[in-house]
């Protein structure tokens, strides 16, 4: 349930930027959702959830969004915290919203409904397959506009990469971004942790190296295709 907190005292989604790229690469996985969330709220509907695999940029595109309309950023089971007389009349993020109580995802729907109010949920799955107890909040979750995000492209996946060598003054050789593109995982966390376990080497980053890598580690599902 909503409860009565000061604006400091909640607990926020901070907006800066946390090892993703300050720059959003647009490209044909999310080109899509970019152009929707420009408009948005401007455009039809107060209430919009943004789902898509883990690592595809979701929580990076909606915090990018979250700053352009001066939207209050909460997470998952903490938006109970949030006061609901700041969040009434504003926009409202709330990210890995499944994991918000059914209780409080009802009000922050309605609270949504208030003028310039809006309300943008972020999760993996979709809300019409979340888990809940309530009949009216089954049936608001399932009429939301539901804007879809894919894994990141090679374009995308390729940005977030040089974007971590960058962060650790790393200039790898001319083929190891194709290379790896090909062989890790399609998420941005993938992408930080090949960057980092190079890096580890410290040795000049080759297409040799990474090869090297790669194949040390043939278990590391969550990271390897």
């Amino acid at each position: 349930m909503l409860a009565r907190r000061t604006m400091t005292d909640q607990l926020r989604l901070p907006l800066q930027s946390d090892g993703v790229d300050p720059a959003f690469v647009r490209s044909n996985c999310n080109a899509e959702a970019a152009a929707i969330l420009d408009r948005w709220p401007d455009d039809a509907g107060r209430v919009m959830a943004l789902c898509g695999p883990a690592g595809c940029g979701k929580s990076h595109l909606a915090r990018l969004w979250a700053e352009r309309v001066g939207a209050l950023a909460l997470v998952g089971a903490e938006a109970a915290t949030a006061d609901p007389i700041e969040l009434e009349g504003r926009p409202v993020l709330l990210d890995i919203a499944q994991d918000a109580d059914d209780e409080t995802l009802f009000h922050l729907i309605n609270l949504a409904q208030a003028d310039g109010g809006a309300l943008l949920l972020v999760s993996r799955p979709s809300p019409r397959r979340w888990d809940v107890s309530v009949p009216d909040l089954r049936s608001r979750l399932d009429a939301l506009r539901v804007v879809a995000m894919e894994a990141p492209d090679d374009a995308v996946l390729s940005a977030i990469l040089r974007a971590r060598f960058a962060e650790r003054s790393i200039t790898p050789a001319e083929d190891v971004i194709d290379y790896l593109v090909r062989r890790i995982d399609r998420s941005a966390q993938a992408a930080a942790d090949i960057v980092a376990r190079l890096d580890a080497e410290h040795r000049p980053v080759t297409r040799v190296l990474a090869r090297q890598v790669i194949e040390a580690n043939p278990d590391s599902g969550d990271l390897f295709e």
